[in-house]
């Protein structure tokens, strides 16, 4: 496992990264340091830093994107596994950020029809926002999750298939780097 920083406004703090399912923009972008389809700022780490380095929650999808360090030595292999690892992450922010718009969107219209139902307006007479009570809530959030079973389910099959060959190409790295270990061990123990 790879150490990981973790961007903050006020401070960076070491993390260990530890799942391939954590979340960013991937693509060359998040190389670059950009977050595409966010309104936050562009993150690049020093250019001395060996490591990956975890954003703040894209404020679409709220995931944290992962700047990923690419070493000069890297293997076609790690290139491999760091490719499926930003794949995944890319297509986990595009689901989430698609699925958290239609969230909002549906919430305020089902908020809306409802309201307006009861023959009341988005706003009280002291100008605050008006709410449903938790059992209406409740009605959307069911035929919400109910709408978008299949979606869900897709994307879990996905998830899983994109991890395992995750977690595959992470085997196949350990491997190779033990394997060179010792060799080198071997090596500098015969001399």
């Amino acid at each position: 496992m790879a150490a990981a920083r973790v961007l903050r406004p006020s401070a960076c703090c070491r993390r260990l990264l530890s799942s391939s399912s954590a979340s960013c923009n991937g693509g060359r972008a998040a190389e670059r340091g950009e977050r595409p389809d966010s309104a936050g700022p562009a993150f690049r780490p020093p250019a001395h830093s060996r490591s990956d380095w975890i954003g703040p929650p894209d404020t679409h999808s709220n995931l944290r994107p992962i700047i990923f360090y690419v070493p000069p030595e890297e293997s076609a292999l790690e290139r491999r596994l760091r490719e499926a690892r930003q794949e995944a992450q890319a297509s986990n922010q595009r689901f989430w950020a698609r699925h958290n718009r239609a969230f909002r969107q549906e919430k305020e219209e089902f908020i809306y029809s409802r309201l307006k139902a009861k023959g009341l307006e988005m706003r009280d007479e002291s100008g605050q926002k008006a709410t449903l009570n938790a059992e209406e809530m409740a009605d959307f959030y069911k035929d919400f999750l109910s709408k978008n079973f299949k979606k869900h389910l897709q994307y879990n099959r996905d998830w899983y298939k994109r991890n395992f060959r995750i977690t595959f190409l992470m085997g196949q790295v350990a491997l190779v780097r033990a394997l060179r270990w010792l060799r080198w061990r071997k090596k500098n123990v015969e001399q």
